[in-house]
C-alpha cells in the first residue's frame, strides 16, 4: 500500500484552491445576501474538495490504465508510479460517495433538485478522462471546468443558503470560472508533448503552445475584467484588482515561454493567484 503522503500527493493539492475558492466566494454572496446558513456552506465546501480530490484521482486511474502518464513533466502519478489501478480508482469512488451525502444533505434541507445538479457533477467529473468518449480527451475539458467549478459552484454554495438564484451568484462565478481554468489551461501546456504523443487531444494540444499560452493570458485578464462589472453593484468587489500583483508573475513566466519543470512552478503560482483573488472577491462582497 502507498504510504499517506503519496495519496495526498495523489489529491494533487495545488489543484484544490479550484473547489475551495468557489465555496468561499459562494459563501460571501450568501453572506451578502443577509442569508448565510453557516452549515450548509461548510458542507457545500466538503461537496467541491470531494469532487475535486475525487476527479484527480479518477483522472490518475483512467490515464494511469491508458498510459497517458506513463512519460510526463510533472509529479509522478499514483498509477504511473505502480500503485494498484483498482485502489486508486476506489479512492475516486470514495470521494464521489463523500460528495453524494453531502449533497443529499443540502438537497433535504433545500430543494430536491439539487440531486440532478450533484448527479451531474460527479458525472462531469467522472467522464473528464474515463467512459468510451472522455471529453478531456475532446478538448472539451476547459469548458467544464468553467461550467462546474465556476458557474455550478459559486452559485450552488450560495442558493443553499440563500435559496434562489441571482445575477450576482452567476456574476461573481465567472472570475471564480476563469481563473480555475486558467489553472487547467497551464497543466496541460506544460503537458502538450506527452499528451500528444499519447492520444490525448487535449484543449492545448489541438491550439499548440503560443495559442494555448494566450488562452492562459486571456483567461487571467478575464478574471479581472468581470470584476468591473461586478464593481456596478457591489463596488467594493474592486478590490479583487489588488490580485493582479499576484497575476504579474505567472503571466510574465507563460507569456515568455516558460516550459516543462517551470510551469509546474506557474502552476503553483496560478493556484495562489485563483486564492489571493477569491479571498479579496469575498471580502469585497460582504464588506
Amino acid at each position: 500500500m502507498p504510504s499517506a503522503g503519496r495519496w495526498v500527493a495523489g489529491a494533487r493539492p495545488r489543484t484544490l484552491p479550484a473547489a475551495i475558492v468557489p465555496a468561499g466566494v459562494g459563501t460571501a454572496v450568501a453572506a451578502a445576501g443577509g442569508q448565510l446558513i453557516w452549515w450548509r456552506s461548510a458542507v457545500a465546501c466538503l461537496v467541491a474538495l470531494a469532487l475535486q480530490i475525487g476527479v484527480n484521482y479518477a483522472n490518475d486511474y483512467s490515464d494511469g490504465v491508458r498510459g497517458t502518464d506513463n512519460e510526463r513533466v510533472g509529479p509522478k502519478r499514483l498509477v504511473a508510479a505502480g500503485v494498484d489501478p483498482k485502489a486508486v480508482r476506489r479512492a475516486a469512488l470514495w470521494s464521489f460517495s463523500v460528495a453524494a451525502a453531502g449533497g443529499l444533505a443540502l438537497a433535504l434541507a433545500t430543494s430536491l433538485w439539487l440531486l440532478l445538479v450533484g448527479a451531474l457533477c460527479i458525472a462531469a467529473a467522472w467522464l473528464y478522462t474515463d467512459g468510451p468518449r472522455p471529453y478531456g480527451y475532446a478538448g472539451l475539458g476547459e469548458l467544464f471546468v468553467f461550467v462546474f467549478f465556476g458557474l455550478v459552484a459559486v452559485a450552488g454554495t450560495a442558493y443553499v443558503s440563500l435559496q434562489r438564484l441571482s445575477g450576482l451568484e452567476i456574476a461573481a462565478g465567472i472570475p471564480i470560472g476563469l481563473l480555475s481554468v486558467a489553472l487547467l489551461v497551464v497543466n496541460n501546456l506544460r503537458d502538450i508533448t506527452t499528451d500528444a504523443a499519447a492520444g490525448k487531444r487535449t484543449l492545448a494540444v489541438r491550439l499548440g503552445a503560443q495559442r494555448t499560452r494566450d488562452l492562459y493570458t486571456a483567461c487571467v485578464a478575464g478574471a479581472f475584467a468581470s470584476v468591473l462589472g461586478i464593481a456596478f453593484t457591489r463596488p467594493l468587489a474592486v478590490l479583487a484588482v489588488g490580485a493582479v500583483l499576484v497575476a504579474a508573475g505567472p503571466v510574465r513566466l507563460v507569456t515568455r515561454g516558460a516550459e516543462g519543470a517551470a510551469l509546474v512552478r506557474v502552476l503553483a503560482m496560478t493556484s495562489r493567484l485563483l486564492l489571493v483573488f477569491g479571498l479579496l472577491l469575498s471580502v469585497g462582497l460582504v464588506w
